[in-house]
């Protein structure tokens, strides 16, 4: 078992959101974007000045992606949204399933430029979800009778992909074909965390290609090598963090975001920075995140 190191980190935003969540870095603009999934809000942080914006959304947001210096895409439980950097104007682009008491959760574009992204129950129904996979407009299920989709992540050359159920705990590998992101075999278990503290959240790959995974109900931060070696493990101020995301000019450095979901009173003022977005405070080689080819 690895030690524990310290919260060296700093405090990026003080939005306390109810589930933070599906924090990505644009490069193009400099900010980093994520969520709060049950406030149906979009938030914007400035990186530069430390300015953070919130923006309304009509639907629950959770995964955003660029398209290009004009565009981006939102994953939401009515399906995927164009939006307009400039006037945030959104335009439908495609249904993900046909399942109205779903919403979409966790995910991430592959190298090739696919989008892999998650549903599951509101009430979080076990079994009830899934795992699709988006190229242009082609939607394809990928992994039926899914709980909790989490941890959606690509090795550096996208030949393994690597997802969790957070219900059972285990994080899972699959070998991927780098040129479309589909499964090449069937998923195995690289990782399983059903007997330790905490929940196998969502996570991001460096150049290394070794796992940065958020341990909900940890308190922590972990790092995996590709074989599922524990490498390190980060304490956050917070018992929830939920996904990392590199950011900076050069992308070194890590923010993990965080939630308040399902606290009492009693433990949320033991927490007052539950459901803010933290810089861990560790210096990291990240990667950029590929964007969507429509």
């Amino acid at each position: 078992m690895v030690a524990t190191e310290t919260f060296k980190g700093t405090v990026l935003s003080k939005e306390c959101l109810e589930l933070g969540e599906g924090p990505s870095y644009d490069p193009i603009t400099g900010r980093l974007w994520w969520f709060d999934i049950l406030g149906s809000t979009l938030c914007e942080l400035d990186v530069e000045s430390g300015q953070t914006y919130t923006h309304a959304l009509p639907f629950k947001g959770s995964v955003i992606a660029s398209v290009d210096d004009q565009r981006q895409m939102l994953a939401s439980d009515k399906g995927l949204y164009l939006r307009d950097r400039q006037s945030g104007v959104l335009t439908p682009y495609v249904q993900i399933e046909d399942k109205p008491s779903n919403r979409s959760n966790d995910g991430r574009v592959h190298p090739s430029g696919a989008l892999w992204i998650g549903t599951m129950s509101r009430t979080a129904e076990t079994g009830a979800g899934a795992i699709f996979h988006i190229a242009g407009t082609q939607v394809t299920k990928l992994f039926e009778a899914v709980s909790i989709p989490n941890g959606i992540c690509f090795s550096p050359d996208g030949t393994i992909g690597y997802f969790n159920d957070s219900k059972v705990n285990h994080m899972m590998s699959v070998e991927l074909d780098p040129l479309t992101g589909l499964p090449r075999s069937a998923p195995k278990v690289l990782i399983d965390q059903s007997a330790r503290k905490g929940v196998i959240d969502g996570s991001v790959t460096d150049l290394e290609g070794t796992i940065w995974n958020s341990n909900w109900d940890g308190g922590a931060v972990d790092r995996y090598a590709p074989d599922g070696r524990h490498l390190s493990r980060h304490a956050v101020p917070v018992s929830r963090p939920t996904c990392p995301a590199f950011f900076g000019k050069a992308l070194d450095r890590l923010a993990v975001t965080s939630c308040w979901e399902g606290l009492t009173d009693e433990e949320r003022g033991h927490e007052p920075l539950a459901g803010a977005l933290f810089d861990l405070g560790v210096s990291v080689r990240g990667k950029p995140e590929p964007l969507f080819k429509l």
